[in-house]
């Protein structure tokens, strides 16, 4: 019987190494990219209420854009993604966050430049 002197098999440390990011898409203009260039916005379970950013359960990702926040807002993208009431409250933080964001990188987000 042979015994390796790693416990981690060559071919799969070589290959985590190479991994890709974790990529998501927009729940309104269906882009994907890496889960850093998203808002996060979850259906914590089993409580079922809507938050940001943090907590386990059911999650949808928006684009921190003008364009796509309006659009998640009229068409109600992030409760059926959620299959879960947003309140209202947590729209206006949204758009708070959005002002709050240097305008250089806003524009640069809607050309999609990195």
């Amino acid at each position: 019987m042979q015994f390796r002197s790693s416990p981690i098999p060559p071919l799969l440390s070589s290959l985590t190494r190479f991994m890709e990011p974790n990529y998501r898409r927009c729940v309104s203009c269906r882009k994907l990219e890496s889960k850093q260039a998203f808002w996060r916005i979850v259906r914590v379970y089993p409580a079922r209420q809507v938050q940001l950013d943090q907590g386990m359960g059911r999650s949808a990702y928006l684009c921190p854009q003008a364009s796509c926040l309006t659009a998640a807002q009229k068409k109600n993208r992030l409760g059926r993604s959620l299959r879960a009431l947003v309140p209202e409250q947590l729209y206006e933080t949204l758009w708070q966050r959005l002002a709050a964001m240097p305008a250089v990188q806003q524009e640069q987000k809607v050309e999609g430049k990195p």
